[in-house]
Order: C-alpha cells, then sequence, then structure tokens
C-alpha cells in the first residue's frame, strides 16, 4: 500500500488546526512566567497577604474542627462503662414567622439529679454487675476545700486504698491525702460541723473525702448526682446501655425537678467520652460558647482577608495598567490577558498558601497557649487534636488560592473587556459603584437603627452588620470619601505648610483616586477594631461603675464548705457592724423570642439575704421594695424588665440553673442592672437549685466599723475575712460565663485586622510611592530640596492618616452608639491605652508606606533618577 501523495499537506494542515488551541496557553504561560520575574516588587504585599490568610483561615479551622470535636474530660467514672445521669440541657421551641416550629437548646451550668428509684431500675437489668450512687458535695476541713463522695463511688474511676481500710461507720473517712491514718479532722459540709476518723488514704485527686453511703447520703441529700453501672463479664459497654437505656424508658424516669413545657428531661445513659459530662457541667456550654464564637470569628476574618487581598492585588495590577493595556493594543485577547494574570497570581498564591499552612499550626497552638493562660476554657473540656487535622491547613491554602484567583479576575476585568486604545487610559470608578456604596451606606445605617430598638444578641448583631455593610461602603465609595477629605485638608496644608503644604495638597488631590484605595484598610481597621473593642469595654466600663455604687460593704466573711449555721446571724448581732447579707452565685435560663426565634438566654444572678441588704448591696431600686424578696419571688432590672413588659406584681417564667421552671412574682424593679446581674432571688430560693446546696459559694458581705472588723473573727470561727472595696465588689461581680473566652478570640481578631492592614496600607502606599519617584526626581531637578520633599511627603501621609481615621471612627460610631445607649444607657467607651495603640500602628504604618519608597530619591545631594 503507497501514501497518498497529499500526506504530507495534509499533515501541514492539520499542525496549523492544531495550532490556534496551543498558542494561547503557550502566549499565557510565557506573559505569567515574564511578568512574575519583572514584577517580584509589586507581588512581595500580595504574598504577604495571602500568607496571613492562609495561615489564619488554617488556624481557625484547626480550632473550629477540634472544639467540634471536644468532649468533657473522664475522670471519676472512667472504670465505669455506662453512667446514668440526668439531662444538663433545657429546650425551647417556638414557630417563627411564617415558617416550621423550632427547637432551641442551652446547657445547664447546675446539676440536674436523678430519682433514687434509678438506682432499684438500673439494678434490676441484666447484665448489671453493680449499680453505685454517685453523691458530690462540699466539705471543708478547715484549711482548704475538698469534694465530699459515698467511698462506693470510688470504685467507679477506680481509685484504690494505699494505705488503711475502708469506712466502715458515720464517723469514718477515707482521704486522698493531706492527713494520715488514724488523724482526727474536723469536717464541714452542709453548714455543719463534725469530727471524723481518718481510717484510710486512696488514690486520686488530693482534695477528696469519702464518707460510708448513709453518711454520704445525709450530707448531701436524697437526690443522686449519677449512677455507675458496672457490668458483668462478657457484657460489652454497648450492649449494657442499649438494656438500661431501654429499661429506664420503660420505668418513665426523668431528672428531679418539674421542667417547663415542652422540655423534656429524661435520664441520659452515657458511655464513653460521653461520661464527662456527668462531671463537668461547665464542658458543654464552654463547648457550645466556643463554638459559636469561633464561627462568628471565622466570618469574619473571611470577609477581611477577601477585601485586604483584592486591595492588594488590584494595587499590583493597577501599576502595571498601561503595560496590560499595550498588551491588549498589541493583540492580546481578553482570554490570553486573564490566563496571564490567573497564572500569575495563582503562582503567587500557591507558595503563600503553604508557607500559611505550615504556620496554621503554631497558630493554633498560640491561640489554645492563648486561651488556656487567660482560664478561658474550663479544666474539663477537653479539646483532641488527632494527626488527620494536619490536612485542614492544606485545605484552607486551596482556599487562599482561590480568593487570589477570584480577585485577580476582578482586577483584570476592565483591562481585559474594553478595547486595546481604552485600556491605555486611566479608568475612573463608574456609576454603578457608587450607587452599590450608596445603599450599602444606607443599609448600614438602617441596621444601626434596628440595633437602637433592639435588645442583647438581637442588638449586638444589628451593629455587627451596620459595621461591616459600611465597612464595604466605604471601600466603594473611596475614590470620593478621599477626594472630599483631602479637598478639606488642602486648605489647611496650604496655609500651615508653606511650599511644602502648597505641593502636598497638588498631590493629595491629584491622586484621591489612588490614596483611597490607601485610606480603605485604614478605616477598616479603625471601624472593625472600634466596634469590637468598644462594645465589650463599654459593658464592662458601665458595669464596673454600676458595681462600684452598688458595693456598700467593706468586709468579706467566707469559709470552705460555708460558714457554721447561723453565722451570718451572729456576724450581724456583732458590735460594730451595720449589716450582712449573705451572696450566691448560680445561672438562669431566660427562653424569649428575638425577631420571631426562639432564643434561651443564660443569664449570671445573685441569690441574697434580705434583712439590711442595702446598706450591704445596694441595687438602686426603683420600684417594690426587696425587703419582699423571698422563695417564689424575684427583682428584676429595669432594661430586662422593659425587655419582657414586667413591672411590680407581675409575674416572670424563668429556668433554674438545673433547668426546672418556676414563674415568679416581681416585688422590686432596681437600676444596677449591669453591676449586680438582671434578676436578684433570695438566698435560701436559688441555694435549693445549685449543686451540691451552694454552701462553697457563699460569701457574706459585711459594712462595718473598726470595732466590728475586729470582733468578726469571734463570730464565725474559722472563717477568712478579706478587708477592702475590691474583695466585697469580686463577692458580688456578675459576668457572663463566655466573657474571658470573649475577650481572647477578639483579641487575636483584632490583631489579624492589624497585621492586615498593616500589609494593605504599606503595599498600597509603597506602590503608590514607587510610580511616584519620576515625579520626585523632577521635583528635585526643579529644584525642591530635600527637607522640603520630606515635608510634604510626611503631610500626604497624615492626611492620608487622618482620612482613615476620621471615616473609620464615623463608620464605627454609627453601630457603637446604637448599641451602647441601648444596651448600657451611656455613650461609647474604649480604652485610651487601645485607642492608643490603634492610631500609633496606623500612624507608623502610613509614615513608612509614604517615607520607604521615596527613600531612593531622597537620598544624595543630587538626584538619581
Amino acid at each position: 500500500m503507497t501514501t497518498p501523495v497529499n500526506a504530507p499537506v495534509t499533515a501541514r494542515a492539520s499542525i496549523r488546526a492544531k495550532a490556534p488551541v496551543k498558542a494561547p496557553v503557550k502566549v499565557t504561560a510565557l506573559l505569567a512566567a515574564r511578568a512574575s520575574r519583572t514584577h517580584r516588587k509589586a507581588w512581595a504585599a500580595v504574598f504577604a497577604a495571602l500568607v496571613l490568610t492562609s495561615a489564619l483561615l488554617g488556624a481557625f479551622a484547626l480550632a473550629l474542627t477540634s472544639a467540634a470535636l471536644g468532649h468533657a474530660r473522664v475522670e471519676r467514672y472512667a472504670g465505669a462503662p455506662v453512667v446514668v445521669a440526668g439531662d444538663q440541657h433545657t429546650r425551647y421551641t417556638a414557630k417563627p414567622w411564617g415558617s416550621e416550629p423550632e427547637t432551641v437548646t442551652a446547657g445547664l451550668t447546675e446539676r440536674v439529679r436523678v430519682p433514687e428509684r434509678a438506682l432499684d431500675v438500673v439494678r434490676a437489668v441484666p447484665g448489671v454487675r453493680r449499680a453505685v450512687a454517685d453523691r458530690v458535695f462540699p466539705v471543708g476541713d478547715g484549711r482548704a476545700s475538698a469534694t465530699g463522695r459515698p467511698w462506693d463511688a470510688a470504685q467507679l474511676a477506680p481509685y484504690a486504698l494505699r494505705e488503711g481500710r475502708a469506712p466502715q461507720r458515720d464517723g469514718e473517712v477515707v482521704v486522698g491525702g493531706g492527713h494520715a491514718v488514724r488523724d482526727r479532722v474536723v469536717l464541714r459540709a452542709g453548714g455543719a460541723e463534725a469530727t471524723y476518723t481518718v481510717v484510710g488514704v486512696a488514690d486520686g485527686p488530693r482534695a477528696a473525702v469519702y464518707f460510708t453511703g448513709g453518711e454520704a447520703r445525709r450530707l448531701a441529700g436524697r437526690a443522686v448526682d449519677a449512677v455507675g453501672v458496672l457490668a458483668d463479664r462478657g457484657v460489652g459497654a454497648g450492649e449494657l446501655r442499649d438494656r438500661v437505656r431501654a429499661a429506664v424508658d420503660r420505668a418513665g424516669l426523668s431528672g428531679v425537678g418539674r421542667r417547663a413545657d415542652g422540655d423534656t428531661a429524661g435520664l441520659r445513659v452515657l458511655t464513653g467520652e460521653g461520661r464527662g459530662a456527668a462531671e463537668q457541667l461547665a464542658a458543654a456550654p464552654a463547648r457550645t460558647a466556643l463554638l459559636e464564637l469561633l464561627g462568628a470569628v471565622a466570618g469574619s476574618v473571611v470577609l477581611i482577608a477577601g477585601l485586604v487581598v483584592s486591595s492588594t492585588v488590584v494595587q499590583a495590577l493597577r501599576q502595571r495598567a498601561h503595560e496590560l493595556g499595550l498588551l491588549r493594543a498589541v493583540g492580546a485577547t481578553p482570554r490570553q490577558l486573564r490566563g496571564a494574570v490567573g497564572r500569575e497570581v495563582g503562582r503567587v498564591a500557591a507558595v503563600a498558601g503553604l508557607a500559611g499552612a505550615a504556620l496554621a499550626v503554631p497558630a493554633y497552638a498560640g491561640l489554645r497557649a492563648l486561651l488556656e493562660g487567660r482560664d478561658a476554657l474550663p479544666d474539663g473540656l477537653e479539646l483532641p487534636f488527632p494527626y488527620w487535622l494536619l490536612a485542614l491547613p492544606l485545605a484552607t491554602a486551596g482556599l487562599t488560592v482561590l480568593i487570589a484567583r477570584v480577585s485577580a479576575l476582578i482586577a483584570c476585568a476592565r483591562a481585559a473587556k474594553v478595547r486595546p486604545a481604552e485600556a491605555l487610559r486611566e479608568p475612573e470608578p463608574g456609576t454603578g459603584r457608587r450607587i452599590t456604596g450608596l445603599v450599602l451606606l444606607g443599609v448600614g445605617v438602617t441596621s444601626a437603627g434596628t440595633a437602637a430598638l433592639q435588645h442583647g444578641q438581637a442588638a449586638a448583631a444589628a451593629a455587627s452588620a451596620s459595621a461591616v455593610s459600611m465597612v464595604i461602603a466605604c471601600a466603594l465609595l473611596g475614590p470620593w470619601i478621599a477626594r472630599g477629605a483631602l479637598r478639606v485638608l488642602a486648605g489647611p496644608m496650604r496655609r500651615l505648610g508653606g511650599p511644602s503644604g502648597h505641593l502636598a495638597a497638588a498631590n493629595c488631590l491629584a491622586s484621591a483616586g489612588r490614596l483611597g484605595a490607601a485610606i480603605t484598610p485604614i478605616v477598616l481597621v479603625t471601624a472593625f477594631a472600634g466596634v469590637q473593642l468598644s462594645a465589650g469595654a463599654t459593658l464592662t466600663h458601665e458595669a464596673a461603675a454600676q458595681l462600684r455604687d452598688a458595693v456598700r460593704a467593706d468586709l468579706v466573711v467566707r469559709a470552705d464548705a460555708g460558714l457554721p449555721a447561723g453565722a451570718v446571724e451572729r456576724i450581724r448581732r456583732t458590735p460594730g457592724v451595720r449589716a450582712a447579707t449573705e451572696v450566691v452565685h448560680s445561672t438562669v435560663v431566660l427562653a424569649r423570642r428575638e425577631a420571631g426565634e426562639p432564643v434561651l438566654e443564660r443569664l449570671p444572678v445573685l441569690g441574697v439575704t434580705t434583712p439590711g441588704l442595702t446598706r450591704a448591696l445596694d441595687p438602686d431600686v426603683s420600684a417594690g421594695a426587696l425587703s419582699r424578696l423571698r422563695p417564689g419571688h424575684v427583682a428584676v432590672s429595669r432594661d430586662r424588665a422593659r425587655d419582657l413588659g414586667a413591672r411590680v406584681g407581675s409575674t416572670v417564667a424563668l429556668r433554674f440553673g438545673d433547668g426546672v421552671a418556676a414563674r415568679l412574682k416581681v416585688v422590686a424593679v432596681y437600676e444596677r442592672g449591669l453591676g449586680v446581674g438582671d434578676f436578684l432571688f433570695s438566698h435560701a430560693e436559688l441555694t435549693r437549685h445549685m449543686s451540691g446546696g451552694g454552701p462553697a459559694g457563699r460569701r457574706v458581705l459585711v459594712a462595718a466599723d473598726a470595732s466590728g472588723a475586729r470582733a468578726l473573727a469571734g463570730a464565725a470561727p474559722g472563717a477568712r475575712i478579706e478587708r477592702g472595696a475590691g474583695p466585697a465588689r469580686d463577692a458580688v461581680r456578675v459576668e457572663p460565663e463566655d466573657q474571658a473566652l470573649g475577650t481572647v478570640v477578639g483579641g487575636a481578631v483584632v490583631a489579624a485586622i492589624g497585621a492586615f492592614t498593616v500589609i494593605a496600607v504599606l503595599s498600597t502606599l509603597t506602590l503608590i510611592g514607587v510610580g511616584r519617584r519620576p515625579e520626585l526626581t523632577l521635583l528635585r531637578r526643579a529644584g525642591a530640596g530635600r527637607a522640603h520633599l520630606r515635608r510634604m511627603l510626611r503631610l500626604e501621609a497624615a492626611a492620608t492618616a487622618l482620612t482613615g481615621l476620621t471615616v473609620g471612627t464615623a463608620v464605627a460610631l454609627v453601630p457603637l452608639l446604637a448599641f451602647s445607649l441601648t444596651a448600657a444607657g451611656t455613650l461609647p467607651y474604649l480604652p485610651p491605652t487601645q485607642a492608643l495603640l490603634v492610631v500609633t500602628v496606623i500612624a507608623l504604618t502610613t509614615w513608612a508606606g509614604t517615607m520607604g519608597a521615596a527613600r531612593r530619591v531622597l537620598r544624595g545631594r543630587y538626584p538619581t533618577g
């Protein structure tokens, strides 16, 4: 068979047909490679921003996943395959506007106890070798506080005897340490003191005291904290759990206390890591708060990262606008241009994403160490870190590359779309951008107005949405904001700056569009830092002021495991004592609707004794009387009463810390809600719903003169007396349980925003300065001295920083005013040191970015080009 004569021609035609498909790829790769080498300095800032983005996203991804895997530590019940405990959650179901009913859940911080009958039910289950009742209560030995338990419960860990024997009579105890066998010790539990003989020393925690089962039941009360279940040989934990679960359900067992309608309170049957929930009551609420906070913060970081990366990419490409226009003019297609820029950014983003992924683990470790160092997490919360979590930073590195590619496509959209001749001209911001910015500005102001009409979490959410909307609006309106602000500042610069001021004013007005890109990140950090720092600081500052006014006591009396019975009455009768009131802390849960949505809000509260209350603690009653405060009654702060529509004589529905629901009659309304909490209960009412009856948390506020202070030791033997207003305020201070967590994570976010701002401002001003080098060289050759030019540049830097700070402060003040006036009834407050730090960072960054790029031109006696 012979080859056709036209075969070579066909082959050549085939090659020519395929060439146009491969050529764009080759051209794109060539353009990207050449541009990457030529514009390394322009991409340096983009690289730094992407490294920071990847590191932060990776760190927050690790923190979120670790928190999602978190669980309460298993200690006391490590040897029990199954544990039966009360349900430490409360639920509320409501139907939002126009949708199906929704159920929300909140953790409970006080022990939900198990009825005694559960012991008989569990013991009858096939496969159960033993069911052990555990009762936990506070004990004091005059030197330190300890935890009391029945000796039978020690086998649930298991804790074995190191020496001695088990207690056999009610007057015998086994201790974890601190005493020797045959020692006689005086222990206080439930406000009563008794002498016991130490008959054994056990493994486990040193601060533990084990009693006989009968004595532990007498001291702790009839209800059981948890039931540890030991299995027969050959019965697995899963099989035993299913059997116990079925038996508990058949018996219809539920936690002790009446719950609200729709709030089921069945007993939990726990195995594995879930057993820790029966021990560490604070772990589950803290884990939920951590997840919610990290989720919200991660969203803010993604938004800020997108804004900053887009700004740096746009600025890097803006310096090459004529180059991109020239490529279009000589025949580069829009696809080739987009492909070249995309490849160029992709190369930078890939390396930056991997570098940030490598930094994500140290960043997470630093955040974790900060949380633990500030005691922002309870000791019983375990945050695991399995090895497969190390792959998460690689996923966030991919997200970083995606953010960079999208930013690049947006940045080169105009150069790729317009005709080649138009691409050479400097673009003017369009009408669509202005309209969008004005709409978002209006949305921000409207959200601030909504915050002024809402309360609590709704007000905070509306204020946050207002700040975000207005920051994005300022980013879109940057050129117009810069032009208007610099026109205002041009006059003072000309009058005060002399020749340099005239030059600075002219340059600012001529380059207002480009300076707007530098002003935007300053506005961003000022607004976000202002809202983040000032919102919490305002509430804290006002709460401290109200607490200072409310506390009239100057002494605090406290003792481990509580004071002896009758001690408070003896303190009141002590000569020189004007008043004494006993104070305990707990939490309640308020079920309500917010914009139609069901909400469960956990609030810190106080329980107080009423005789002489206002002479030791004055909440500033505006209606009613605290003297009527007794079980079944409650006093409410003015702000909370307004939210609930409550007044003296009406009732409010609450859930105590153990989930028990109650309708309480309002007997007083007071003003200092931030200082002493939104609700005040009678001491007897609140202690009934506290773990261990609450004696360990009891403190007595005492208002006394010098003679009374000296005589207190005899009225309360073995108690500690703390003098001064500071301890008295600490004894009363009510703080949200997640306040320390919010402070640490909020501070980390502000630091991240600051780092992004430094990168964005430095890169933008440096690139602007590089583009101005010919202009500065020409000014020098025309006779301008180095001192004049330095003064001109300093004035320009001052104008840029002042504009950004002013606009950012205005943006922050709009939502802050609405929030602070609603939540605290006062103007926003920011600690001077924090405000000074923000201003200093912005001023130094602006100065460095403006002066750094011009240093080469200003060096030497003669301009070098």
